[in-house]
């Protein structure tokens, strides 16, 4: 048994903070992780070498700023992590390991009208495909992260009104998985796994604080402030789309009047141009022909950012991000709608705060919320499994 404060559980203590440093990151050099965790240079190698002879982690040369260093990751076979994506038409799931590799992807049509019981057999089924294609065994089964387009009540797990899966309502989304997959599932709404993707795999890398603006049949965002997810109190931060714009405009689906979401999501947008392409337009075809040319879509593509770059100013007036990622098929239309969103925030934001802003598209596409799902299970699970077996396999060299 370990006594707090003694020298083995200060030995544990320190070689949890390395693993979490490197389980979070990915990989990171040996000073990066001292720089990371607050240990010395000598205490991080001997943890390493440690960690090493376990077989908990990898050691490969590399460079930093010109000179040789170590990079050190969580050891393939350590354990793998499953992320689930349900989308308003699509269901997409992931297997990665602890490592952050992709070892297998694969994407479906998801009927929308569905009910939530048949989705989830879905899930299942792909999940069990696919650990079965990749020959992974499922005791290495860490964890599930779960992305859902709706809010998440953070203390019952239950998901709220949607107007994307209306027959979802009511739900408990990972209580459900779990009872199918019989391990550990932590879920999360599709706005804040896309900042958590792009945050660890795409444009949000190397930044600490920004904001993740999803534009689909919904509009929402997801806030990392210090390097972590905020999700509020009742879990239901980041709902830019419901941002005043004009107290006499439409009538949004929350009840109240010209919300930024009746002004730049897909089934507000796409009835302006009907008379003119039909009703069969989608919002990945409106940036298509946008980018082709015409001049109806490239007018409807820069209105829209310019609404959404007056709810980003408010988000800059009050978080003061240093990056803001667009996500969503919005996003393929590049600097037609980008440059909109900037000419707003400008215009609106508080100077020093929009000088401090970049504001870029997301790198991951359609995939940022299923990695971001495999981030938040990486994020969610514990180090006592890997600590368990490093210690079994080595004798502790007290640091």
């Amino acid at each position: 048994m370990e006594t707090p404060g003694s020298q083995s559980s200060l030995h544990r203590a320190n070689l949890e903070r390395v693993v979490r440093a490197v389980r979070l990151a990915g990989s990171l050099t040996q000073a990066e992780i001292a720089r990371t965790t607050g240990l010395s240079a000598a205490t991080v190698s001997n943890i390493v070498r440690e960690l090493k002879d376990g077989g908990t982690v990898e050691v490969t040369p590399t460079s930093a700023g010109g000179r040789r260093a170590r990079s050190v990751s969580l050891s393939g076979d350590a354990g793998i992590v499953i992320g689930v994506d349900f989308g308003h038409a699509h269901l997409r799931v992931a297997i990665g390991n602890l490592a952050h590799q992709v070892l297998a992807e694969e994407a479906e049509p998801l009927d929308v009208d569905a009910s939530a019981s048949q989705g989830f057999d879905r899930a299942e089924r792909l999940v069990n495909r696919l650990i079965e294609d990749t020959g992974v065994s499922r005791a290495k089964v860490a964890g599930v992260g779960l992305g859902v387009p709706g809010p998440i009540d953070v203390e019952s797990g239950t998901l709220g009104s949607t107007a994307i899966l209306p027959g979802w309502s009511g739900t408990k989304p990972a209580e459900e998985l779990r009872e199918r997959l019989g391990v550990p599932v932590h879920v999360d709404n599709d706005a804040n796994l896309g900042a958590l993707g792009e945050l660890v795999w795409g444009s949000g890398r190397g930044v600490r604080d920004l904001a993740y603006i999803k534009v689909a049949s919904g509009v929402g965002a997801g806030l990392v402030i210090n390097g972590k997810i905020y999700r509020g109190p009742g879990g239901t931060a980041g709902e830019i789309g419901h941002i005043t714009l004009d107290e006499s405009g439409p009538v949004c689906r929350c009840g109240n009047r010209g919300c930024l979401e009746t002004f730049t999501a897909a089934r507000y947008v796409l009835p302006l141009l009907q008379s003119s392409h039909g009703t069969d337009l989608t919002m990945e075809g409106v940036v298509r022909l946008a980018r082709a040319g015409d001049p109806g879509c490239r007018r409807v593509v820069a209105d829209v950012g310019r609404h959404i770059g007056s709810g980003v100013a408010n988000l800059c007036n009050l978080l003061n991000p240093s990056r803001i990622v667009l996500g969503g098929d919005l996003a393929e239309a590049g600097e037609l709608v980008l440059g909109p969103i900037r000419e707003s925030v400008g215009r609106y934001a508080i100077p020093s705060a929009g000088r401090q802003l970049s504001i870029l598209p997301g790198a991951l596409g359609g995939r940022a919320e299923v990695l971001g799902a495999l981030a938040l299970a990486l994020s969610e699970m514990g180090d006592s499994t890997l600590l368990d077996g490093t210690l079994s396999a080595a004798e502790p060299a007290f640091t």
